[in-house]
């Protein structure tokens, strides 16, 4: 749509003006993808060389979550866990999508495993990265992430904390993640989501032991060992909770895995994803 990469089409979802990649037809199982809650994300920022990818063989459906990116913003608005379900729910339905597999990054992990647990049936199996999902102590990176002030070095910075090394990204990152976070009413948006203090919003996004243990679906859990946002413990965590999951740690990365591991973490969900196919056929 236009000249703007980050802008699929928008359609409405539940009353909410939403922002949706959707793209691919061909082949297997349909795939959504979950983005993160950093400021400045879009769906297109965090999956730019998944989407494609996976394109190639299904359809993929990427939206701006409500409350980020180009996706309507609500002054004011209760942000809970229900909410976004909710539309994650209504996006399914709207785009007549009755099962699919689930790829959820960080924030978007935590939406996969609730959306999961409370849509069984619309959810055939899951991939994390990085993922909330678990009650771990508030870390000094993902305190700078949600209390993030817009500035270009505060950006820099936050770079610095999502990668294990930021000299693999463009120098004009932090200026153009910086740019995308001072859109029109994305601070104020950004603000209202994960208000200090922020403890309580990993314990809320966090399922208890017995939700974890009663997921049936086969999970994929992804995690970079030097990541300074989520602790790989989480994702530890969650490998042993869930019956039917895999566990891979990738050294010498950080929180983007998507992007810092991008060919290996498409080699290994496509690989997760062409077993479902395989199971449907």
């Amino acid at each position: 749509m236009g000249n703007e990469p980050e802008v699929g089409q928008y359609r409405d979802i539940r009353g909410i003006r939403t922002n949706i990649h959707d793209v691919g037809r061909a082949g297997g199982e349909p795939v959504l993808l979950l983005h993160g809650s950093g400021p400045g994300v879009t769906a297109f920022a965090n999956w730019r060389l998944a989407i494609p990818h996976f394109a190639r063989g299904r359809r993929v459906i990427a939206p701006d979550l409500l409350g980020f990116g180009y996706t309507d913003h609500r002054h004011g608005a209760d942000y809970r866990i229900e909410h976004w379900i909710d539309h994650l729910v209504g996006l399914l339905d709207e785009l007549e999508i009755e099962r699919a597999a689930v790829v959820g990054n960080s924030f978007g992990g935590a939406l996969a495993l609730h959306l999961a647990l409370r849509h069984p049936e619309r959810v055939s199996r899951v991939a994390l990265m990085g993922s909330v999902g678990t009650r771990f102590e508030l870390t000094p990176g993902l305190d700078a992430v949600w209390g993030y002030t817009p500035s270009v070095d505060n950006m820099r910075q936050l770079i610095d904390i999502f990668s294990y090394d930021a000299s693999r990204f463009p120098a004009d990152l932090a200026e153009l993640r910086y740019r995308a976070s001072i859109r029109p009413g994305a601070p104020e948006a950004f603000g209202e989501i994960f208000p200090a203090p922020r403890q309580r919003w990993i314990d809320a996004l966090a399922l208890s032991d017995e939700e974890l243990r009663s997921l049936k679906q086969e999970l994929l859990i992804i995690h970079g060992r030097e990541d300074r946002v989520i602790p790989v413990a989480s994702s530890i965590a969650l490998s042993g909770l869930i019956e039917n999951a895999q566990l891979h740690v990738f050294s010498h990365c950080g929180h983007w895995v998507q992007l810092e591991q991008h060919e290996r973490f498409h080699r290994l969900v496509e690989e997760f994803l062409e077993e479902q196919d395989r199971l449907s056929s």
